[in-house]
């Protein structure tokens, strides 16, 4: 059983977690269903003036969010093994079935994140604030915003699963 202050350790955890996985997954489908629609209607002065400031910004919560998300979601399944007394997985329950299922997706979300979006997306900010100051937009720049975009979409995508487990690990108890 636990104690008064590992309960409070473990709503602190969990609080964060959560409160950085919503800000995470919400920007992710910002990105995806908002601004990515939306750029394609904004002409190119409008495009270059906009999306690095708002990219800037909105990127920054984006993958620190995520980073928090994860990091604080394997420190909260770490200290429940330990209290739990480290149990084999011949012995482990449903829940830590469904929360590394989800932890396994958002660790690769995450690679995703810092790897392949921000990469690209920091490239293309430069890009745009040096079209703003009369320099040549980089040829690549298609090519990054695609690659970005792939990843962007595939983390939507693994998003619902991930959500689904992170969910049913507490409230669809089937095992």
């Amino acid at each position: 059983m636990a104690t008064d202050a590992e309960l409070a350790y473990f709503v602190a955890l969990r609080f964060v977690h959560f409160f950085a996985g919503i800000m995470w997954i919400g920007l992710l489908y910002f990105f995806n269903f908002v601004q990515v629609p939306l750029v394609k209607e904004l002409d190119a002065p409008v495009k270059q003036a906009l999306l690095p400031k708002l990219g800037r910004r909105a990127l920054f919560w984006f993958r620190w969010s995520a980073l928090v998300t994860v990091l604080v979601g394997w420190l909260y399944f770490f200290s429940r093994w330990i209290l739990d007394g480290y149990p084999n997985p011949a012995t482990m329950d449903w829940w830590y079935y469904s929360i590394l299922a989800g932890g396994l997706l958002g660790t690769f979300m995450l690679l995703n994140v810092w790897g392949v979006i921000w990469r690209y997306q920091k490239k293309i900010i430069a890009g745009m604030e040096g079209a703003l100051a009369g320099k040549p937009a980089p040829q690549e720049m298609a090519v990054w915003g695609k690659r970005a975009l792939i990843a962007s979409r595939f983390n939507t995508v693994m998003s619902v699963p991930l959500l689904f487990f992170m969910a049913a690990a507490s409230h669809l108890a089937l095992f």
